[in-house]
C-alpha cells in the first residue's frame, strides 16, 4: 500500500504560467523525492502600468511518502 502526501507550493514567473509551475515543482523536487503530480489550484497575474509583470500560481504538489 503506498501513502501519498499532498503539499501546498506558490510559485511566480515574469515569463508564464507554465514557468511557474514547472518553477515551483523543481524547487520543490530538491527537497521532496517522489513527486508524482500537481494540482494548479488558483492563478493569479501581478499588473504595473496596465502590463502583466509576473504570473503566479498555487500547486497542490502529490509525492509518495516512502
Amino acid at each position: 500500500m503506498a501513502i501519498a502526501k499532498v503539499i501546498e507550493v506558490i510559485a511566480g514567473s515574469s515569463k508564464s504560467f507554465e514557468d511557474a509551475v514547472s518553477s515551483g515543482i523543481a524547487k520543490a523536487s530538491e527537497t521532496v523525492s517522489g513527486i508524482e503530480g500537481a494540482w494548479v489550484k488558483d492563478t493569479k497575474v501581478v499588473v504595473k502600468k496596465g502590463k502583466v509583470t509576473e504570473w503566479r500560481v498555487i500547486l497542490a504538489i502529490t509525492f509518495i511518502v516512502r
